[in-house]
């Protein structure tokens, strides 16, 4: 059980470092202004276009850091700040989720599994907790609550790491069509590398503690049936 909590520090420990310097990295590269000019609105519709992709929007949403893309309404959604942004970061966040529109227009597989747990997760989620957390208070009674609750953090879990190759080919995607288009230099383009790697790598220890969770709740779980 000790083991359990020191790993379960750790992966937070790593966490909160891997969000300080993706922040730090955005927060630099937001500084540097990108040597054509254009913004991460003219970068995504211009992306899009040249994907031949005419049925997604751009549209700008409130928040930082709350870019993404919605497959439901065919729409990439931009923090004001990279959609108005005319930086080395605007380009890569724009051009990463319309990487996400591409993986949609081609039925990228990755990205249709991800989409098809969705409405089952978003239910799960609202009773996953208080499942677990029933089911560990009922334990030496029954171990059925616990054992619905392991498997739907399971599906979690699952999830967070189907994440991780969808996330990972947008940003390859975005890095080859700014590089072959000359959206970027050569210099903002390792700039751009290097800010969605740390993007990434927020998904990737993401993942880790999810699982990690899932091993100490399963460790509960096979230590009532011992």
């Amino acid at each position: 059980m000790a083991g359990a909590y020191l790993i379960g520090i750790i992966v937070m420990a790593v966490s909160f470092y891997v969000q300080w310097r993706l922040k730090s990295k955005f927060e630099e590269y937001s500084q540097v202004g990108l040597s054509n000019g254009m913004s991460g609105k003219e970068i995504a519709e211009t992306m899009l276009r040249e994907s031949g992709i005419y049925d997604v929007r751009v549209l700008s949403v409130e928040g930082r850091l709350t870019d993404h893309y919605n497959p439901q309404d065919k729409t990439v959604n931009l923090s004001p700040d990279v959609y108005h942004g005319r930086s080395v970061a605007a380009a890569a966040v724009a051009s990463h989720e319309c990487g996400h529109a591409v993986q949609h227009a081609t039925a990228y597989k990755w990205l249709q599994f991800r989409s098809q747990m969705v409405p089952f997760l978003s239910i799960a989620s609202n009773y996953m907790q208080w499942i677990i957390l029933g089911g560990i208070l009922l334990l030496n009674t029954t171990p059925i609550p616990l054992t619905i609750g392991v498997a739907l953090f399971a599906a979690t879990t699952l999830f967070s790491f189907i994440t991780l190759p969808v996330e990972y080919d947008a940003s390859n995607r975005a890095l080859a069509w700014i590089q072959k288009n000359r959206i970027v230099n050569e210099r903002e383009y390792i700039m751009s590398a290097d800010a969605l790697k740390w993007a990434a790598r927020t998904y990737l220890v993401a993942a880790i503690g999810s699982l990690a969770t899932l091993l100490y709740y399963v460790s509960i779980l096979m230590g009532r049936r011992d």
